[in-house]
């Protein structure tokens, strides 16, 4: 969990003179800066896995060939496991020379390397380790990482700032006790940047099972959805 994040500053302005100080309305306030952090945990209803084909062969063409063939057979059961072709992007595509290279001797081609990697988005998390088992059984040679996500994470972010708000109001008060003020009004409030976390997880670490009689078990777990704020508040004796 991310560690709520405290900063405070109490600033008492010094009287001045000059147009400057009489143009704020606020000079010579006491106000007191925080800053504050909330969060709330949703269960993930979607979730966007990276995968594909490597092939290799002794000629570019060939390499390139032999990948689209593969790729297509991928694509192709994705589909068929019920993923839309708009939630299939590649985020990939590499053709590299490989070489051997001995101590003493020039690097020696020994032919070429062929990649083509895709982004999928899955809105059916009932259907994720069936889509991993049918794109193995049909060529994916990579497998690489899943992560979860929300179709619509609005109201996760709106309970994270409900509580964000309560921290920075408790802290606003507990600093103010302790000073022997009183807090007269909320001068502003400003949002930072919020996230959602859910940690990419290797599909490795997910029991793969390619072959078995039932599809590889998947657990979205719960996420983090939480928003920084910061705020400014008047005091007074």
């Amino acid at each position: 969990m991310k560690a709520l994040t405290i900063a405070a500053v109490l600033a008492i302005a010094l009287p001045a003179t000059g147009a400057l100080a009489a143009d704020d309305p606020r000079f010579g306030a006491t106000t007191l800066d925080l800053s504050a952090h909330g969060e709330a945990k949703a269960q993930p209803d979607m979730a966007t896995i990276d995968l594909g084909v490597t092939t290799n062969a002794p000629a570019a063409a060939d390499a390139m060939s032999q990948n689209a063939v593969a790729m297509n057979r991928v694509v192709a059961a994705l589909k068929a496991g019920g993923i839309d072709a708009h939630d299939i992007t590649t985020s990939e595509l590499n053709l590299n020379p490989s070489y051997v290279y001995d101590q003493g001797q020039p690097p020696k081609l020994t032919g070429y390397e062929a990649t083509n990697r895709v982004l999928v988005r899955v809105e059916d998390l009932t259907l994720l380790g069936a889509v991993v088992d049918a794109v193995v059984k049909a060529g994916a040679t990579n497998v690489g990482q899943i992560a979860f996500g929300l179709k619509n994470p609005l109201a996760a972010e709106n309970e994270a700032r409900f509580a964000a708000v309560k921290a920075l109001q408790d802290k606003a008060t507990i600093y103010a006790d302790a000073l022997g003020y009183h807090i007269q009004r909320l001068v502003n409030v400003s949002e930072g940047g919020g996230e959602a976390v859910s940690p990419p997880r290797p599909m490795a670490m997910m029991s793969m099972r390619v072959g078995a009689a039932a599809p590889t078990p998947v657990e979205a777990g719960d996420m983090t959805v939480s928003v920084d704020i910061t705020g400014e508040f008047e005091l007074t004796h």
